[in-house]
């Protein structure tokens, strides 16, 4: 098998393990499986950046690793403004004084 057909097989088996996966998550453990995502897209990020540097001058590859960057980048950003939105409801508000 050639590196594009391997490359688009573990896009496949991916993209189905994760749906899958997140439809059977129930909406209450939701937020607390954010920090789980963003360590993933991270390593979802490394692995794009190495498909684009090895893709040459393969345009499907380049492309299929740009796609994955983009969509990992989106996630991790994401994750982090909801996280942050999240630790916001738990801080204090000052106290108004009269």
């Amino acid at each position: 098998m050639s590196f594009l057909s391997e490359a688009i097989w573990v896009l496949l088996l991916g993209s189905l393990l994760g749906l899958e996966l997140i439809g059977k998550v129930p909406p209450t453990l939701h937020t607390p499986l954010m920090s789980g995502a963003n360590a993933i897209s991270g390593i979802t990020i490394l692995a794009a950046l190495t498909l684009i540097i090895k893709a040459e001058n393969n345009t499907t590859l380049l492309l299929m690793g740009s796609i994955a960057l983009g969509f990992a980048l989106f996630n991790v950003v994401g994750g982090f403004l909801v996280t942050d939105r999240m630790l916001a409801m738990f801080s204090r508000k000052p106290s108004r004084r009269k």
